[in-house]
């Protein structure tokens, strides 16, 4: 039996459409939930093993991209959402009445990723958005529960559905990351 990633990913994943251009994030309320429109494609899409991200029920991985800022709006019932955690980088807005993370955002303006807001697309019905690319944070679903003796069973599955497992973000993103901090050091021109 397969290890189970994420039910978005877990009988395949699905290619995204070029002329998708967004849609609408819902949380799993009954009544009166929360929406939140996208007015664009994600980009970085991928499977995160982090402890902060939000993942549905038995999932080992959440499924997580990024969106500019900008392109986020609030549409229904925003009066329910509230930060999970003050403190963290990523402010975590979730859903009072079910807990789903619906977007986050880094309000520090020397992160390397401020103006991306954090995206769950498995909160939308539309069909199109920008397939999971790589697992992060691989080795932190030990930090969850997992049992260290299955990592290798779960790696294995995650280059099965083509997803290059890392213990930190994807090389590009490292590379963004350690490019943003040379621009503020001095050592790269801006």
């Amino acid at each position: 039996m397969a290890v189970k990633i994420h039910p978005s990913v877990d009988n395949g994943i699905r290619k995204s459409r070029a002329d998708f251009s967004g849609g609408t994030l819902t949380c799993k309320c009954a009544s009166n939930p929360v929406e939140v429109t996208l007015s664009s494609q994600t980009a970085h899409n991928h499977a995160c093993g982090c402890t902060k991200c939000w993942k549905p029920e038995g999932a080992l991985f959440s499924v997580v991209a990024v969106v500019p800022r900008d392109k986020v709006q609030v549409a229904k019932n925003g009066d329910k959402l509230k930060v999970v955690d003050p403190s963290a980088t990523i402010q975590r807005y979730a859903c009072t009445g079910c807990g789903v993370h619906m977007y986050g955002r880094i309000e520090n303006k020397n992160h390397p990723f401020y103006g991306l807001d954090f995206v769950h697309t498995e909160l939308s019905k539309d069909d199109g958005w920008q397939e999971p690319q790589f697992a992060a944070f691989v080795s932190s679903i030990i930090e969850a529960g997992a049992a260290p003796s299955e990592m290798g069973a779960v790696r294995s599955r995650l280059r099965e559905l083509g997803l290059e497992p890392y213990d930190c973000l994807s090389p590009a993103l490292m590379d963004a990351i350690a490019t943003h901090v040379a621009k503020q050091s001095g050592k790269l021109a801006a």
